[in-house]
């Protein structure tokens, strides 16, 4: 099933409204008139010239399969994501297509029967950042066909925009540089850009610290900045909304909880879901829930005044390290989403978010402890009632659990600071004799 992708637009504008439209293949971040962020804007009109039960039928037809690059469950969906880039082009590692796991159990204990997880550590590189990491890498590969002067594309990050960029870059070719905090990313993700090639940067400082200086040196140097302020990587990561309706059949769930840091991921969420009702493949909106961890909630304070104040704040070591951001990029837009999605903002503390975490890998699940603050506002808002259980709610598990083992081990060892692991589970250790193993085992499957 074919479309003519090359009859569709796409354009940065920005997000305040001013007027001026620059193309994809601009080397532009934000406005030049208010300095505000630019967002990639659609020719809707042209994309209405397609019936909804028609985008649905080409998304359908594609997805999963191998015909290059549509198998990916964001170039399936190109046309209105990034219709600017070549098929040749193209860098993808068939990103997209994560599981929908019904956490049927821990749905039941929480009384949310209709609870499902979106596990998006299912991806290449073990995180949902791959869904917009595609997309900006891919769109970097066609600006060099065409003749631009890119040296590196570069990124400051907590982890996994890292292990992302990094990968693409090396699937392409490309350099990459990342910037990291200092003793602040897990092993498991310092490894991933370091085995790409990627040159890594170690800063002693906290992200917001890394991502001064990354700005300052892209904007000095041809290097290509890939930061969530690059509306590019809003594109792909958009997917996400138009995968989880098209797993469900096309229906909308009733809520979406997702944990928040730089908060470009719940700026895609919106974005996905406005431009499907806009195109009427749906006819209502989720209700969307931006969990963050305690130490590091600006957006959670600026909630608690009705949005009406925001203020940076200096973000305090939290295990959801890759949210550890108090000045986040995306505030602005993210605050535009929640209130047209009637949204919630709940933060977790550091007790709350690794309990949650361990009690629901006690189900079947694996979590990072960033799914862990999600888990935990997920756990209060269903005790206050705010969530019910013929809602049906999807949580958005942003990484693999294995990157973040030393997270496992440290809690069930009881060696996280301020957290008492109520579900710690360490190994028997006992003599190689059948009656001492016996005991042993029937006490504690009959405690």
């Amino acid at each position: 099933m074919k479309s003519n992708e090359k009859a569709y637009r796409a354009w940065f504008q920005c997000i305040s409204g001013c007027n001026t439209r620059y193309n994809l293949n601009e080397i532009i971040y934000n406005c030049p008139d208010c300095g505000n962020l630019l967002e990639v804007r659609h020719d809707i009109d042209r994309l209405k010239g397609k019936s909804a039960s028609e985008w649905k039928a080409l998304f359908d037809f594609r997805y999963r399969r191998s015909e290059w690059p549509y198998g990916s469950s964001v170039w399936g969906k190109k046309e209105i994501v990034c219709p600017d880039v070549d098929t040749k082009n193209v860098v993808s590692t068939y990103e997209g297509g994560s599981n929908l796991f019904w956490a049927e159990r821990l749905g039941k204990e929480i009384g949310v029967e209709n609870l499902w997880i979106k596990q998006c550590g299912s991806n290449h590189t073990g995180s949902f950042k791959d869904l917009g990491m595609t997309v900006l890498v891919s769109m970097v590969k066609q600006m060099i066909s065409e003749g631009k002067d890119i040296l590196a594309v570069a990124c400051a990050s907590t982890g996994d925009t890292s292990a992302s960029l990094a990968a693409y870059c090396a699937v392409a070719g490309i350099q990459a540089i990342v910037f990291l905090p200092k003793n602040k990313v897990s092993n498991a993700q310092l490894i991933q850009p370091l085995a790409h090639g990627a040159i890594t940067i170690s800063l002693d400082t906290d992200f917001d610290g890394c991502m001064k200086i990354v700005r300052e040196v892209c904007k000095r140097n041809n290097i290509y900045l890939a930061n969530s302020m690059n509306s590019l990587r809003i594109e792909g990561q958009k997917t996400m909304s138009i995968e989880l309706v098209q797993q469900f059949d096309w229906e909308v769930p009733d809520v979406i909880i997702i944990p928040g840091g730089n908060l470009g991921n719940v700026s895609a969420l919106g974005k996905g879901f406005l431009l499907m009702k806009d195109l009427g493949i749906i006819d209502r909106l989720p209700r969307i829930v931006c969990a963050q961890a305690e130490r590091a909630n600006p957006l959670y304070r600026s909630y608690m005044t009705g949005f009406k104040r925001y203020k940076p704040i200096h973000a305090g070591k939290t295990l959801a390290s890759a949210i550890q951001i108090g000045d986040p990029v995306s505030i602005n837009r993210a605050i535009t989403i929640l209130r047209m999605f009637n949204g919630i903002v709940e933060q977790a503390t550091e007790d709350e978010l690794a309990n949650a975490a361990a009690r629901a890998d006690r189900t079947g699940l694996f979590n990072c402890p960033h799914t862990g603050v999600a888990l935990a506002v997920l756990f209060k808002l269903a005790e206050r009632g705010e969530i019910v259980s013929s809602d049906r709610v999807v949580v958005i598990s942003t990484a693999n659990g294995l990157k973040f083992t030393d997270f496992q081990i440290k809690y069930h060892e009881k060696r996280l600071k301020g957290v008492e692991s109520r579900y710690s589970n360490l190994p028997v250790e006992l003599p190689a004799r059948y009656d001492d193993v016996r005991d042993t085992i029937l006490r504690m499957v009959s405690a």
